[in-house]
């Protein structure tokens, strides 16, 4: 071992390649190398974008699922307020209604209404008492004696002004989507208006500031019928949810539902106001109209007529108040005497249901409104003097109304047109013809305003619209 002697050698050294020998083989293998380096810059810039894509459709999901979440969030919110609210109700409901029976058992009214039955099955009426039967013979006496001395005011507007009527304004009180105002009442001392929609609201409404002062919401469908009492701090409205409900005003202009009524088994047609302000008169396609106590809003009477069955479908007190009309789908008119609820006269010869009623101030004059157009009748002789034809037989006349005076008859179908009162001898004439700007060629309602100063117009739009002459009455001017 020690002879062996330890021979040192130097590293392998790795022969170069071939391409690497010369200039152009070294120029090829860089460029096989930058090749290589592009592709693969090429591929994750694909990846990149794949990732992208991915993450975007990722955040869209997510974006997705929350709005869901949050509407069922929403949702599920307002289910246990309705729930709480309607848990809320309940108690107070049993409690009102047990309040009410206690109440009625005190003073025997509301207990024949509300839990005692007739033979047929039907709810007992207390009836109109003798003091109300006086109060209303009372009433028809000062005002019979009061129209006896009546005189046509200076300030009723002309006929040469009501000839050069125009549109004033077009205001959009109502809903879009339910569109149609059906019923149209004026308080002639405050200028207001109310109305009553298609979309289930009454709105009241001030002319003068043009401006809406409550919108009456309650009723499940149209409301068909909206009247004001007294001082216009009541309103009524009957409606097709077969229910009466009277509203009260408050200090900050709103109106409160104070009580819902429910004696029809029907829709609810028509709502007349007594003279007195103290009672009124609701009509309905069930053949029945009720007499009500305003103050109370207790249902005295309950009048059907067993010898028809045809519904009602119009109402309206005599200006006196002792006589009730009432028009029918069967086409007849009805005249009631409020005292006895005894159907003391009946006018034959409309062709459809009778649309409308209405009473002229001088206590002579009815005029009803039907698919034929208008009547006008003679109360003193019972019959019928003069029958207004202005439109063809498709189309039905919808509203008739005299103005406060007895002066002026307006017709609402198609269009609008105006007539002069006459005697019922002379001729009646049309001074005014007012086109249906609507575009829906059904005028459903027409209200003279203080002194026939303006008209208003309801139609099957959202719109309430006023004719009279610009800048005259505090009337708004025409929208430009």
């Amino acid at each position: 071992m020690d002879d062996l002697v330890p021979i040192k050698t130097g590293k392998v050294v790795k022969p170069r390649p071939v391409q690497a020998a010369s200039i152009p083989g070294m120029l090829g293998m860089f460029q096989n190398e930058w090749d290589a380096l592009v592709l693969s810059a090429f591929a994750s810039e694909q990846q990149l974008h794949t990732t992208r894509q991915e993450l975007s459709h990722c955040l869209y999901q997510h974006d997705s699922a929350c709005r869901v979440i949050a509407r069922l969030k929403k949702e599920l919110d307002e289910a246990k307020t309705m729930l709480a609210h309607l848990e809320r109700q309940a108690p107070m409901a049993a409690s009102t209604a047990v309040e009410s029976s206690a109440a009625a058992l005190s003073n025997g009214k509301r207990a024949a209404e509300d839990n005692e039955l007739g033979p047929d099955g039907k709810k007992i009426r207390p009836g109109i008492s003798a003091s109300i039967i006086t109060e209303l013979t009372d009433c028809n006496a000062a005002l019979s004696q009061l129209r006896k001395k009546r005189q046509i005011p200076p300030t009723l507007a002309s006929v040469d002004a009501v000839e050069r009527y125009t549109q004033l304004n077009s205001y959009p009180l109502h809903k879009t989507n339910k569109a149609g105002i059906l019923s149209i009442d004026i308080h002639q001392s405050k200028d207001l208006i109310a109305t009553g929609g298609v979309d289930t609201n009454a709105v009241v409404f001030n002319r003068s500031s043009g401006e809406i002062l409550s919108t009456l919401s309650g009723h499940s469908k149209k409301v068909s019928s909206v009247k004001f009492v007294a001082d216009g701090e009541l309103v009524v409205t009957g409606s097709a949810d077969k229910t009466v409900r009277v509203w009260q005003g408050s200090e900050n202009g709103n109106y409160d539902c104070k009580h819902v009524l429910r004696d029809h088994t029907a829709e609810v047609q028509a709502v007349t106001v007594h003279a007195t302000n103290n009672y009124f008169v609701t009509a309905s396609l069930d053949n029945s109209w009720c007499f009500y106590d305003l103050s109370s809003s207790l249902c005295l009477a309950q009048v059907e007529d067993s010898s028809a069955s045809d519904g009602y479908t119009s109402a309206a007190f005599h200006p006196d108040g002792l006589i009730l009309g009432t028009g029918t789908t069967g086409a007849v008119v009805k005249i009631w005497d409020v005292k006895s609820q005894a159907n003391v006269a009946r006018f034959d010869g409309h062709v459809g249901a009778v649309t409308a009623i209405s009473f002229s101030e001088n206590g002579y004059f009815l005029a009803t409104a039907a698919q034929d157009g208008v009547k006008l009748w003679d109360l003193r002789k019972l019959r019928n003097f003069r029958t207004l034809s202005p439109y063809d037989e498709n189309t039905p006349t919808q509203s008739v109304e005299f103005d406060h005076s007895g002066s002026y008859l307006a017709i609402g179908g198609s269009d609008i047109r105006v007539y002069q009162v006459a005697s019922v001898k002379s001729e009646w004439n049309c001074i005014k013809t007012f086109p249906d700007l609507s575009g829906t060629g059904k005028i459903n309602s027409v209200r003279f305003g203080p002194d026939a100063k303006y008209l208003a117009v309801g139609s099957m739009d959202r719109n309430l619209r006023l004719f009279g002459l610009p800048g005259e009455d505090g009337a708004m001017e025409p929208e430009s």
